[in-house]
C-alpha cells in the first residue's frame, strides 16, 4: 500500500464513520462516481452495514452523500471481490498485472463495465491505491 494522506474532511468522515458504525476505515475518499469510499479493515463490513443496511443508511442521511464501503484484503483477488459486490463475478484471475474478470452473464458484464467503461476505471483507480496492477479487463 502506497503512502496515503489525509486532509482535515477527510479525518471528519472518518471520524464520524468509526464513532457510527464502530468499523475501522482505513481509508476514505471520493471516486470518480462521486461516492465516498471507506475502505475498512478485515472483519468489520458486517459491524459497518449494520442490521440490514441500517448503518449504512443513517450515515448516507447523516452526510447526505452516496457511501460505498470495501472491505481491505491483502489478497488482491478477494479485495477485487469485495470492490466489485454485490455483483458476483464467475471468476477472477490475475495475468502479467493485469486482473481479468469473468462475468456470469451480459448484465453482470454491464454492470462491471459501466456506461463508457466508467464503473471499470473506478475499480481500476482504486485498486491501484492498494495493489500494483495495469489494468482490470471484463471479457
Amino acid at each position: 500500500m502506497r503512502g496515503i494522506k489525509f486532509d482535515v474532511s477527510t479525518i471528519r468522515y472518518m471520524s464520524l464513520f468509526e464513532t457510527l458504525t464502530r468499523a475501522k476505515p482505513k481509508d476514505c475518499f471520493f471516486d470518480s462516481n462521486k461516492h465516498l469510499v471507506f475502505v475498512i479493515q478485515q472483519g468489520n463490513m458486517a459491524r459497518a452495514i449494520g442490521k440490514h443496511g441500517s448503518t449504512v443508511k443513517k450515515l448516507e442521511r447523516t452526510l447526505k452523500k452516496k457511501i460505498k464501503i470495501i472491505e481491505f484484503n491483502p489478497n488482491l483477488l478477494n479485495f477485487i471481490s469485495s470492490l466489485i459486490a454485490p455483483v458476483k463475478a464467475k471468476e477472477i484471475k490475475i495475468q502479467d498485472k493485469t486482473v481479468i474478470i469473468i462475468p456470469s452473464d451480459l448484465k453482470t458484464r454491464g454492470l462491471l463495465i459501466g456506461k463508457n467503461a466508467r464503473n471499470l476505471r473506478n475499480f481500476e483507480n482504486i485498486t491501484k491505491k492498494y495493489f500494483d496492477i495495469k489494468e482490470i479487463k471484463v471479457i
